[in-house]
């Protein structure tokens, strides 16, 4: 997959019968996150069930995760190379209707027009009832960890293109050249978040958050992956808490329309 283009991974079969929720699908979804695997750690379990709900969910990855390694030898197309290929088996895993990655860098994420129209780009092409991204106020979790700085520039960038402009006609003119009507997001769900208002059941979908997470074996080698499979389903078990389910995942909500 080269860095503009769409991967579209058909939706897998369904799961055991006792993971399926009975719920109508209520519209498309785009995702918009900072790396490959930044989906699948944040809102992995929430895709994947809007997905087998009969969602069409879309994800869009705003750098290219060309500096995911730690070996200084490493040649960084090669990387991108490798975390595109991920990305396109993992979407296979959560259902997704389509991947696209952009060429950007990974750490050099910039609230530019030219993002901005690229992600407006999306939502009037997809015409989603849901955009899913990061809470761009999130700064500190807890003592020991601070967000990188993609991840709150990918909030904040995507909550910028949404609002007012993938609805404005007079705000990014040059998508109307290209055929792409503007498009009033009706919701917001920000992940990675300190400050939820809602919490999504994805109990019987923490399996295939984690399948999905493994299949970017470029980044969770050795005890990574141990330490994701202890963490988030403990994270989730906290969450599901508090609406009294096994497993949930955090998000402030914010209804548009």
């Amino acid at each position: 997959m080269t860095a503009d283009e769409d991967a579209v991974s058909p939706v897998p079969e369904s799961p055991p019968e006792e993971a399926a929720p009975a719920q109508a699908p209520p519209g498309p979804v785009l995702a918009v996150f900072a790396h490959p695997d930044d989906m699948e750690i944040a809102v992995g379990g929430t895709l994947s069930r809007w997905a087998q709900e009969g969602r069409e969910v879309h994800l869009l990855v705003l750098t290219n995760g060309d500096r995911g390694s730690d070996d200084p030898k490493q040649d960084r197309a090669e990387v991108a190379a490798t975390r595109a290929k991920e990305t396109e088996d993992a979407g296979r895993l959560v259902g997704l209707a389509s991947v696209t990655i952009r060429a950007d860098h990974d750490g050099e994420l910039e609230n530019s027009h030219r993002v901005r129209v690229d992600i407006a780009r999306e939502v009037r092409r997809r015409r989603p009832q849901t955009v899913v991204t990061c809470d761009p106020t999130a700064w500190f979790f807890g003592n020991q960890y601070f967000n990188h700085a993609d991840h709150r520039t990918a909030g904040a960038v995507t909550l910028d293109a949404v609002f007012p402009g993938a609805g404005n006609p007079l705000f990014f003119e040059e998508l109307l050249d290209e055929g792409f009507e503007p498009w009033n997001v009706p919701e917001l769900w920000l992940g990675w978040t300190n400050e939820p208002n809602h919490f999504q059941d994805v109990t019987g979908f923490m399996d295939r958050k984690l399948e999905a997470l493994a299949a970017h074996a470029s980044q969770v080698q050795g005890d990574f992956l141990g330490f994701f499979e202890q963490w988030l389903p403990m994270e989730a078990e906290e969450n599901g808490k508090k609406i009294g389910v096994q497993h949930a995942e955090a998000f402030r909500a914010l209804q548009l329309s």
